[in-house]
């Protein structure tokens, strides 16, 4: 009796050792996070970053890469940017050409860290409409990556934010479904106001004009046309070229402002308004959101800011 207790004794335990290595492969494979504990979230810059704490919250620990205010075109990461990588649990990313292609400092950060695609980090963009650079129409890669100023891909991307965390975290499934529902609230209003804002401006003064050609989803979804000195932020910025161009186009028009972009030099907008007397309004958001505390340091309140500001400049 005592023998086969004994023989019991080890098969209770030996079924509990198989239980707990099943458990831990499951838990392995299935990617998600353990009972208490918070999701890594990694995002290449401060508007991804602004969208996904709006899902997340205090369920996540997160940590954006670019700073406020700079370029996210071109960056050079630093060594807690490589740590905070290699440690997260998922990776937010723009796509559509910002970030990833070829030998980016983005394609370095996660191969240097081991992360896989689609199973680590995740493009926000997956779902939105993309418009291409000029001439490269269909052209994987020459995509025009600012799809967020248009707010309803705005609201695609949080839609994918919520989708990545509940598969990563599924016990919290239900809170990032209700951050979700109220936060696409929240956009799609302001969606609404948005494509009445410009209805009592005249076609003759109805062109935003910046420095890079950002605004190219915005005109899409708002039916305001767009001009710029650049297309995109590369090293060929506001040439003798450029400026001419956009000057040309400019004299003659009933354009009543110019516009400058937070995260661009100012200077090749102030030789353009001074070529064409047109003054520059107000500074813009595109690539970032503003410093915390100031007017514009979320999503939301850029993209308010933006179409508040546009309309009265537009408006003179």
């Amino acid at each position: 009796m005592r023998k086969t207790r004994k023989h019991l004794n080890y098969v209770v335990l030996a079924a509990v050792i198989i239980l707990a290595i099943l458990t831990g492969c499951s838990s392995t494979k299935s990617g998600t996070v353990g009972k208490g504990d918070k999701v890594k979230v990694v995002t290449t810059n401060s508007i991804l970053a602004d969208i996904t704490k709006n899902i997340g919250k205090d369920r996540i620990e997160l940590h954006s890469i670019v700073p406020v205010g700079k370029n996210p075109h071109e960056y050079e990461p630093l060594p807690e940017d490589t740590k905070k990588t290699s440690e997260a649990d998922l990776i937010f990313y723009n796509g559509l050409n910002l970030e990833n292609g070829g030998n980016t400092w983005f394609q370095k950060l996660v191969k240097n860290a081991g992360k896989k695609a689609n199973k680590d980090y995740f493009a926000l963009s997956e779902g939105v409409k993309p418009i291409y650079l000029k001439g490269h129409q269909s052209q994987k890669g020459k995509e025009d990556p600012h799809a967020w100023l248009d707010l309803k891909n705005g609201i695609i991307y949080a839609q994918n934010v919520e989708k990545h965390l509940s598969a990563k975290d599924p016990k919290n499934k239900k809170f990032y479904k209700k951050n979700l529902k109220a936060y696409v609230k929240k956009l799609n209003g302001l969606h609404s106001q948005a494509k009445h804002k410009f209805d009592n401006i005249s076609a003759e003064k109805k062109m935003i004009v910046t420095s890079e050609g950002c605004f190219k989803y915005f005109s899409r979804a708002y039916n305001v046309p767009a001009a710029y000195i650049w297309e995109i932020n590369t090293e060929q910025e506001g040439t003798p070229e450029q400026l001419k161009n956009l000057v040309q186009k400019l004299k003659g028009s009933q354009v009543p402002s110019l516009f400058v972009e937070s995260s661009v030099d100012g200077r090749p907008m102030k030789t353009v308004s001074k070529e064409t007397g047109i003054p520059i309004y107000a500074e813009i958001f595109t690539d970032s959101v503003a410093k915390k505390g100031q007017p514009g340091d979320s999503y939301y309140t850029m993209m308010k800011w933006n179409l508040d500001k546009i309309t009265a400049g537009l408006s003179k």
